[in-house]
């Protein structure tokens, strides 16, 4: 064993041994003073040639997550809306996000269906100046466990969500992405 194997190995049991001494989980310890989600937010960019943008808001109510989006840019009428699984909007095309969020292998459906993606919240539905004002409340999405989307894509798609089509609801491009993170509580 050479040297720096031996103090890795070292440094490591002496580590083990604090712990199992009864100086606690340091993952758990330090998850003690961590105030829990409250509020959380997505800034949308536009994807590719697109204009789309807007700031998305998350608020934990009881049982229930509280949306409200303000988007702009985007032509009159439906586009399909929803939580990706990955925060990243590095591609070009945003397929960098990945697909729905779907952690328990739903079909696709409309958000208020109990069986759907955890990711899927319909359709934002923009009027004659492209703006889209979305509210509602979701007891499905969460800022834990595994239906948490803290870290998760928001991506908006050029066409509506037509909310049958397998897999995704044939909504075509993806014009917008933004990344959840955790917000300042109000």
């Amino acid at each position: 064993m050479t040297v720096n194997k031996l103090i890795i190995s070292v440094t490591s049991l002496a580590v083990w041994l604090l712990v199992a001494a009864g100086c606690g989980n340091p993952d758990t310890a330090m998850m003690e003073n961590v105030p829990a989600i409250t509020e959380a937010v997505a800034v949308v960019h536009p994807v590719g040639e697109s204009d789309v943008n807007g700031i998305i808001y998350f608020s934990k109510q009881e049982d229930v997550i509280k949306i409200v989006a303000d988007i702009t840019g985007l032509t009159p009428g439906k586009h399909g809306f929803h939580i990706h699984q990955y925060g990243d909007c590095s591609a070009t095309d945003a397929t960098s996000a990945g697909g729905h969020f779907n952690p328990e292998g739903k079909p696709h459906g409309a958000p208020t269906d109990m069986d759907r993606h955890v990711g899927d919240l319909g359709n934002l539905d923009a009027d004659e100046t492209g703006h889209a004002h979305y509210e509602r409340f979701d007891g499905i999405i969460s800022f834990e466990g595994s239906h948490s989307i803290i870290g998760r894509g928001v991506i908006i798609h050029q066409g509506e969500d037509d909310l049958t089509s397998q897999p995704t609801g044939n909504a075509g491009p993806r014009v917008a992405c933004g990344v959840v993170g955790i917000a300042k509580p109000k």
